[in-house]
């Protein structure tokens, strides 16, 4: 009932910027929560900036206010987490998570039931 599909990573030197994108399909609902979350090795998953559809509230790590944006193409469905001045501390897998409403725009890994495979980024 929901499909995320990623894309956007790559490898950028520190200070570069990176745009995220997040193919969204969801069939059971009209209203959903969008999160972004990375991992890097041997690191837990971090919540990196969530919304939601039904008030626009967006959340932002402390670690990425004012670096990264999310956004969104609603006639493509398509999420974007715009990445500027990124740090190596940047580097990890970035994951799309969803959830159907009732939902918040929270930063928890649990409270999203459905996962994208991830891209890559590499700050170097």
């Amino acid at each position: 009932q929901v499909q995320l599909v990623e894309s956007g990573g790559g490898s950028v030197q520190a200070g570069g910027s990176l745009r995220l994108s997040c193919a969204v399909s969801v069939s059971s609902a009209n209203d959903y929560c969008l999160g972004w979350f990375r991992q890097a090795p041997g690191k837990e998953r971090e919540g990196v900036a969530a919304t939601t559809t039904t008030d626009g509230s967006t959340n932002y790590a402390d670690s990425v206010k004012g670096r990264f944006t999310l956004s969104k193409d609603n006639a493509k469905r398509t999420w974007y987490l715009q990445m500027n001045s990124l740090k190596p501390e940047d580097t990890a897998m970035y994951y799309c998570a969803a959830d159907v409403y009732p939902c918040g725009s929270v930063l928890v890994d649990y409270e999203y039931p459905y996962w994208g495979r991830g891209t890559q980024v590499t700050v170097s």
